[in-house]
């Protein structure tokens, strides 16, 4: 019952995106299992306990895809975009599928909605990705919102990192977490993703931080992105200790939160990822792009979106078997010519019965045909916001609905 708000929250999505250049694409619903392990994570929540597998009559591992980096850059390699373009933008509304505790906002079916843009890496396109998520939030009036944003470097300074970060937290192995402890040995970084709070603690004590062992280059790149934040006027937090929850991310990441969330409230996010083409068979390629959840909004809009009612432009009320051919005619025009949309009566029903249904469907404008009507060459027409109602000539009635628009 809820898809005219879907639709209406979309179609807003929709225009502001491609407002700065981006084409829609479209993936599969399903990839080979070896794309997530190699480009996600085999370490991640997501690959190691959230993804839903399985084997065809061929034997082939498939997998519903439980996000859309890989399969967009999958998408990418295949086609060759590179080559036909240096810079390519490119943007995603789509479904995906994850084992996981289902919970306000966050479904086994959820859907997201995200950019991608592959060919740069200056800094400037990492802006406009941050700028392009946080004027879609803006665009539908979410307060309190602000970027979060770290850097975590280039690939080659995380094992110098990563060495130290080791060094540090053995010794307190036993304030860890179960999963933390086995993230120590095989992906350390993850341990800044926890939720537990003794792990979170332990970092906030001592814990080394990644934005120590940038290198000057690094460093340039997100002073440059901090730069151009501010001259747009986009609010941003530093916070060293945010790494995203994907192997796949380097130098910048980002999260746009919204106090209007509570405690859960991340309403996207992203970073750059530049080795990810290369690591999946294409062309060493930089990219930048974030995702967002579509629940997520619809949460933060609830309240807003309580006043937003379906509506069609146009009700036919229809009076008696002899007008039902000109009924039909009008309405067939009025869609044709004008794009309205526009319902008849089909069950032929009395005119009080036809303009309840008029109300019930949040018509704007109700035209009413009767036999009397064919007669006179003359239909009323009813706004059904004001309640004021006009008669008008048959054949000029898509002149009179031409000058409302």
């Amino acid at each position: 019952m809820d898809t005219f708000k879907w639709e209406s929250v979309e179609k807003q999505i929709h225009s502001l995106i491609k407002n700065y250049g981006y084409g829609e694409i479209r993936t599969p619903a399903f990839e080979e299992t070896g794309l997530f392990i190699r480009g996600v994570g085999k370490d991640t929540d997501v690959v190691s306990k959230e993804m839903y597998s399985w084997k065809d009559q061929g034997n082939n591992n498939l997998t519903l895809k439980p996000e859309l980096t890989a399969p967009v850059v999958r998408s990418f390699i295949q086609h060759n975009l590179g080559r036909l373009q240096p810079i390519n933008r490119l943007y995603y509304i789509d479904a995906l599928f994850r084992r996981e505790r289902p919970q306000k906002g966050r479904q086994r079916q959820f859907h997201q909605f995200g950019v991608e843009a592959f060919g740069s890496e200056n800094p400037e396109i990492d802006v406009e990705v941050i700028s392009v998520a946080y004027n879609i939030y803006k665009s539908f009036g979410i307060d309190g919102m602000v970027v979060k944003i770290n850097s975590i470097g280039s690939p080659n300074v995380r094992p110098k990192y990563l060495k130290e970060l080791r060094v540090y937290l053995k010794p307190f192995s036993k304030r860890l977490c179960k999963t933390c402890n086995h993230r120590l040995d095989t992906n350390a970084l993850r341990i800044f993703d926890c939720k537990n709070q003794n792990c979170q603690e332990l970092l906030d004590e001592h814990a080394p931080l990644i934005s120590d062992f940038l290198s000057d280059d690094d460093k340039k790149h997100f002073e440059k992105v901090l730069q151009l934040l501010d001259h747009l006027g986009i609010p941003y937090l530093l916070d060293f200790k945010l790494v995203r929850g994907l192997d796949y991310y380097t130098r910048t990441t980002f999260e746009i939160t919204s106090s209007e969330l509570g405690s859960q409230d991340a309403l996207c996010g992203g970073g750059r990822y530049d080795n990810l083409v290369e690591q999946l068979g294409g062309e060493p390629t930089p990219a930048v792009g974030f995702a967002a959840g579509m629940e997520r909004l619809l949460i933060v809009l609830e309240e807003s979106l309580q006043d937003l009612r379906k509506s069609i432009d146009i009700y036919i009320v229809i009076l008696g078997e002899r007008a039902l051919p000109e009924a039909l005619k009008i309405a067939h025009n009025l869609r044709e010519k004008l794009n309205l949309t526009v319902v008849t009566e089909p069950s032929q029903r009395g005119v009080k019965a036809q303009m309840k249904e008029a109300n019930r469907q949040n018509a704007k404008f109700a035209v009413i045909i009767g036999e009397n009507e064919i007669k006179s060459k003359f239909v009323a027409i009813k706004d059904m916001t004001k309640g004021e109602q006009v008669e008008v000539k048959i054949t000029s009635i898509l002149h009179y609905f031409s000058n409302l628009n």
